[in-house]
């Protein structure tokens, strides 16, 4: 009441219903931002928090991956692995800071007139359709991660548009909103763990099985971000790989075999059934 009371006068003749409008947008379009934003920064943070980023610190917290064990796809290096995860956490984080305008512009490359091809792309006949609006944006988002690192990017610059792997500017934005879902569940249950052992029993099992809520905390992301970013999940070994968009599909193939984990009961004790069903089945 207050803030529409105080913009009503500098509105050139807005009423005050519209005014309240404009400042619902507005906090509606920021709560969006920060539920994104807010799990790829967390993120973020345990990553440099938990590992050095030039060398492990213990053999079981080497963040190295070799091709063809556990599903992996790329060979790298702690290091390497490091930057790769950071990396792409950057790009992720600047890909939800400009989320309104890229679901703009993928709107206005859906709907510019120009034709489709309906083809049989490996996951059902899609709509395909090229998005240069987008694909220019992210493009610059790229650009812009790309110069925080000076030179010193890991894997492809590759940004799949208007192709079998990514049809058109829909399944793009599609694809975009599933890196909260995705992460959100990860850094949660991190985070609940000094509380869920706060229950004696709890306590009991994880120092039990892991030693500690310490190893328990590094053993999650130890895996996570080593078979997350690991180039897997693709239905073949041409389209698997460390391309802008092979990076979402390494994690949602991560996620889906999340029921299969040994720590599996830790998400399910700290509220998390799923990513967008119940794993438990």
């Amino acid at each position: 009441t207050r803030l529409c009371a105080k913009y009503v006068p500098l509105s050139n003749g807005l009423s005050e219903g519209d005014v309240e409008r404009c400042l619902l947008s507005v906090g509606d379009a920021n709560a969006f931002l920060e539920y994104n934003r807010a799990p790829v920064e967390r993120a973020h943070q345990l990553l440099h928090q938990h590992f050095h980023p030039k060398a492990a610190q213990a053999p079981e917290l080497s963040l190295a991956i070799t091709i063809g064990r556990y599903g992996a796809r790329l060979s790298h290096s702690h290091s390497t692995q490091f930057a790769y995860v950071d990396q792409s956490l950057r790009l992720w984080n600047e890909i939800m800071a400009d989320f309104y305008r890229l679901w703009t512009l993928a709107e206005e490359d859906l709907l510019d007139g120009n034709g489709y091809r309906l083809r049989d792309t490996g996951q059902g006949l899609n709509r395909v359709k090229d998005a240069p609006r987008v694909g220019h944006a992210m493009h610059r988002v790229l650009g812009k991660v790309q110069g925080s690192v000076k030179g010193n990017w890991v894997g492809s610059s590759v940004v799949h548009l208007g192709d079998t792997d990514v049809p058109n500017a829909l399944v793009f934005i599609d694809k975009y909103t599933q890196v909260p879902r995705m992460l959100r569940p990860v850094v949660d249950t991190v985070d609940k763990i000094p509380e869920l052992c706060q229950d004696p029993w709890v306590a009991k099992w994880v120092a039990k099985e892991y030693g500690s809520q310490e190893a328990l905390i590094k053993t999650i992301l130890v895996d996570f971000f080593r078979h997350a970013f690991d180039g897997s999940g693709a239905d073949n070994y041409y389209d698997a790989g460390s391309c802008i968009d092979g990076r979402l599909t390494s994690a949602w193939n991560w996620c889906s075999k999340l029921d299969k984990k040994s720590y599996s009961v830790v998400f399910h004790l700290a509220g998390h059934n799923g990513f967008d069903g119940d794993f438990s089945r």
